[in-house]
């Protein structure tokens, strides 16, 4: 047998293409490598990394014109998982591996002395290869990681000999145990890899504050919070996740899925992701490192903190083309990066929460320290913030400086998990709601058409909103949005219709502090 087929996949944006590595080895010409089908210097250079492995393995590599053919030719093909289907491809074209391998699907990436390494991407290649193919054969590094997905049939391995074997029916590899969420979640040494929680009673005073991002983690709605440096602006948003609900099995896979694409399972060492996403970029991140880009295009921060919180501290600091690219991905929860060539469409579901100062100098609005800016200096400050982005913004929160009295109790705010509670209750209440509606799982995801359906007002409560808006010159936006905020604190309350007080509340909150 001379020729040959694997199957192996390639990764495009969030989703993966077959890709068959075809395997030609023929007798007349020179000996050598070659790799063809649109592949990149990291598959190009697997040539090397092949010839070694093979060798080192204790097989004799051919000595023969070989050609590699990665089909389809107009697919970008990238990384080194290429180099476990290559290899296997060649020892099964040589008659070293006798037999067939169409159930297989590979991925993989070879050492030297014929070691498996793991690779990016195992979970969506896994997610591929689960309707298709009897086998995921995969680097035993990268086992775990898949093991979250039901009906996965896991062959795992360390070197390039166990899979040759195994190909052969001469070694007995047993299944990779699958795994449920509930079952990760109560382990041990996956807890300890979590970084540790800022739990709300230890956040002292901003009583309103705290009112507010429970509300915003019950409807998830967008917060900016506005203060002065010290007042808690940074502790309050890492202490939000904290109340949010728990992943479903649904949302941790999804979430694993880009942060498996990004490699960022391998770089913090835990193989999938059990709690909601906290990502805080510095505001000197590129554009490309924001919103996604980059060659080959991968996500960005926004896609990281999908299902999750996306905090900007020192919100102002950041770029004006940054902050004016946000508008999109926060009103559509999604983000398409288009190229010359190609344009890729990723998940962006997050709820954003900004932190500022009220001016540059920090103290505008503190009863307890004069402003030294002068006026221009504030007025550029505070244009960082344009009106469009404020108004896309659902609440807006001023923290006032801490008294110092807070700081030396001991106890008595409420703890997280008391407010988790409210917000779980809330949820369900949304999940209830809207069940036969699609992509709609809270209330900030209502779309305009269906805000009168399911934000109803009883008359005192409506003809209050038609007053306060007019009164206060609500744009359209403004106007849905203050319906959509009083919806959640109804449903925090239980409420099956909107009353004056929820209005009154919302309204207070749709009056930017910056």
């Amino acid at each position: 047998m001379l020729f040959s087929k694997i199957n192996s996949g390639a990764i495009v944006g969030l989703e993966v293409s077959l890709v068959l590595v075809e395997v030609n080895i023929d007798y007349q010409g020179f000996p050598g490598l070659s790799i063809v089908g649109l592949a990149g210097k990291e598959v190009d250079e697997a040539k090397e990394r092949v010839r070694s492995a093979i060798k080192n393995s204790g097989y004799q590599f051919p000595a023969r014109r070989i050609t590699v053919n990665m089909s389809p030719a107009d697919i970008p093909k990238k990384g080194s998982l290429y180099d476990l289907p290559i290899a296997a491809g060649i020892l099964a074209a040589s008659g070293i591996i006798r037999e067939n391998l169409d159930e297989h699907f590979v991925i993989g990436e070879l050492s030297l002395d014929g070691k498996i390494n793991g690779v990016t991407g195992a979970i969506p290649m896994g997610l591929f290869a689960k309707n298709s193919y009897k086998y995921f054969c995969l680097p035993f590094e990268n086992a775990e990681e898949v093991s979250v997905i039901k009906g996965l049939n896991i062959k795992a391995f360390k070197n390039l000999k166990d899979l040759v074997d195994f190909f052969n029916k001469n070694l007995y590899v047993p299944s990779y145990k699958t795994k449920s969420m509930e079952e990760l979640i109560r382990r041990k040494n996956l807890e300890s890899m979590l970084e540790e929680e800022v739990d709300f009673m230890n956040v002292k005073g901003q009583g309103p504050a705290k009112r507010a991002l429970e509300i915003a983690a019950a409807g998830g709605h967008n917060v900016s919070l506005v203060g002065p440096p010290g007042a808690g602006k940074t502790l309050l948003a890492r202490a939000l996740p904290t109340i949010l609900p728990d992943l479903t099995e649904t949302e941790a896979l999804e979430v694993t899925k880009i942060y498996s694409i990004t490699g960022e399972l391998g770089r913090n060492k835990i193989p999938f992701i059990i709690s909601r996403p906290f990502r805080a970029p510095h505001h000197s991140a590129s554009k490309a490192g924001i919103l996604g880009g980059g060659t080959p295009i991968s996500p960005g921060e926004i896609s990281l903190a999908h299902h999750g919180i996306l905090f900007l501290d020192e919100f102002p600091e950041f770029r004006r083309e940054i902050i004016e690219s946000l508008r999109q991905p926060i009103e559509n929860r999604e983000i398409v990066i288009s190229r010359a060539n190609s344009s890729m469409v990723f998940p962006s579901d997050f709820t954003l929460v900004i932190a500022s100062n009220p001016c540059p100098c920090g103290n505008l609005g503190n009863p307890d320290k004069a402003c030294s800016c002068l006026e221009n200096a504030i007025k550029r400050y505070h244009e960082k913030l344009s009106g469009p982005m404020a108004d896309r913004i659902d609440m807006h929160v001023y923290c006032y400086p801490v008294n110092l009295k807070y700081l030396s109790q001991e106890a008595g705010d409420e703890r997280s998990s008391e407010i988790k509670k409210r917000v779980q209750k809330a949820r369900d209440i949304q999940n209830i709601r809207y069940q036969n509606e699609e992509n709609i799982f809270y209330n900030s995801d209502v779309p305009v058409a269906l805000v009168s359906k399911y934000c109803v007002l009883n008359s005192e409560a409506q003809i209050f909103l038609t007053e306060s808006s007019l009164k206060l010159k609500f744009s359209a936006r403004s106007y849905h949005k203050v319906l959509k905020i009083a919806r959640t604190i109804a449903d925090l309350e239980g409420e099956v219709i909107i009353l004056p007080k929820h209005i009154s509340e919302a309204i207070q909150y749709r009056l930017s502090t910056l």
